[in-house]
């Protein structure tokens, strides 16, 4: 199996090796909910009975039914094992790292602090920099927005933005000139009910 997940990581462009990659998505995986929850623990007697009167199953998940935390976990270990440190982001944009750490907190770069201090995700930056109207987007995005759901928003095929008849994920839309005012009109739903 080593031999095989070597093989895909390096389609994907991962750069790690294989038990390395397992650690992270074990990590991933212990930090989730527990495997099997009992969903109703979750809910009021109250709730409980509204929901299940609208046709909600609340009952634990059945070893014969899929892991529903395989694919966040996967997302998750890869957006990690992506994502740059304060000193790899500083020498691609070539500004100190106290500058860095400054658009962290001001909101004009996206990050998260683990362990080993933050990490930026790579969706965020281009050969040249940081993509074109980043600063807009982020301002946009609710402040308690997980980084796997911006990662998942600027990398999924929005049917707002448009390129040429075809719907485009946010990057491909910035990458291509777009606005940047209706993605940040899209990031600011982020989290809401629709």
């Amino acid at each position: 199996m080593t031999m095989a997940l070597e093989n895909v990581l390096a389609k994907a462009g991962l750069r790690i090796d294989a038990a390395d990659f397992l650690t992270l998505v074990e990590d991933a995986a212990r930090r989730l909910v527990p495997p099997n929850p009992e969903p109703a623990q979750f809910f009021s007697a109250a709730q409980r009975e509204a929901l299940t009167d609208v046709g909600l199953d609340l009952s634990p998940h059945h070893e014969h039914e899929p892991d529903y935390r395989a694919r966040s976990v996967a997302a998750q270990a890869v957006l990690a094992e992506s994502a740059l440190t304060v000193t790899a982001a500083a020498r691609r944009l070539g500004i100190d790292p106290s500058r860095v750490r400054h658009r962290l907190a001001a909101r004009r770069l996206a990050g998260w602090k683990d362990q080993s201090g933050w990490r930026l995700p790579a969706w965020q930056f281009t050969d040249g920099g940081v993509l074109p109207g980043l600063d807009a987007v982020l301002a946009a995005v609710p402040a308690d927005e997980p980084a796997l759901v911006v990662a998942a928003f600027m990398s999924s095929r929005q049917d707002d933005l448009l390129i040429a008849g075809e719907a485009v994920a946010p990057r491909e839309w910035l990458l291509a000139g777009g606005d940047p005012r209706p993605v940040a009109a899209l990031a600011s739903t982020l989290g809401t009910a629709v």
